[in-house]
């Protein structure tokens, strides 16, 4: 999968040589802490919008289920801000605000549009293509959600305090990425399951610094659109 801005990729070698799942290798684990450096040392309050995966080699099961989720629409605002879904899953979008909301994407080969619609409402969208995906409001410039499509099933999101495992992984060459929305840099790191579970990702955050979008016409949004009434 092929991830642009905000992905941080570490080299992730699990045991020594790529064996397939089920002949005969115990399973791994790829776990530990990330932090975001914040400027004037500030906390992190989206540790846990990050997300970590693997790319697993075509000897190894990566089988995972479609699934469906929700991100629903409260007060202008996408939540969960970020989700990850394997290949072929969907997501609704209900829409919980006493006004329309047109949620659409131009992330190819995920790219959408669901048309306006009101409280109420929900609409829905399959997702058939591994990648990351921006959610847009087509009225509200600054409503954003990501979903990372995974082509297998090792990934995970962080708790609150930043620890992440990635279990059940088979022995064997992985590159691990680490992905958050607000860090454009790359790092590299040499680990291996099953001898390092405590890793200690640092993540630099303090150059960030939010760019507008275009609307789903790849123009401008009104000047007048982050003061709207509803």
């Amino acid at each position: 999968m092929r991830v642009s801005a905000g992905l941080i990729t570490l080299l992730a070698l699990v045991g020594q040589a790529a064996v397939p799942a089920g002949k005969g290798s115990a399973a791994g684990r790829v776990a530990g802490h990330i932090v975001i450096l914040e400027k004037d040392n500030k906390t992190s309050p989206d540790l846990s919008d990050a997300v970590l995966y693997l790319e697993a080699p075509a000897t190894v099961s990566t089988a995972a289920q479609p699934t469906t989720v929700e991100i629903a629409i409260t007060d202008k605002t996408y939540a969960p801000h970020v989700v990850v879904v394997p290949v072929g899953s969907t997501v609704r979008f209900p829409n919980h605000d006493p006004f329309n909301h047109n949620v659409f994407s131009v992330s190819e080969p995920n790219s959408f549009d669901l048309g306006l619609y009101g409280r109420g409402e929900a609409k829905s969208y399959t997702f058939a293509h591994p990648g990351l995906v921006r959610v847009y409001c087509n009225v509200h410039p600054r409503m954003v959600a990501y979903v990372l499509v995974m082509e297998n099933r090792y990934f995970a999101q962080p708790g609150n305090d930043g620890s992440f495992a990635i279990d059940n992984v088979p022995a064997g060459r992985y590159r691990l990425h680490a992905w958050h929305e607000r860090i454009p840099s790359e790092v590299v790191k040499d680990v291996s399951s099953g001898g390092n579970e405590d890793l200690q990702i640092a993540l630099n955050a303090r150059g960030y610094k939010w760019q507008p979008h275009h609307n789903k016409y790849g123009r401008n949004y009104p000047t007048n659109a982050g003061r709207e009434r509803y």
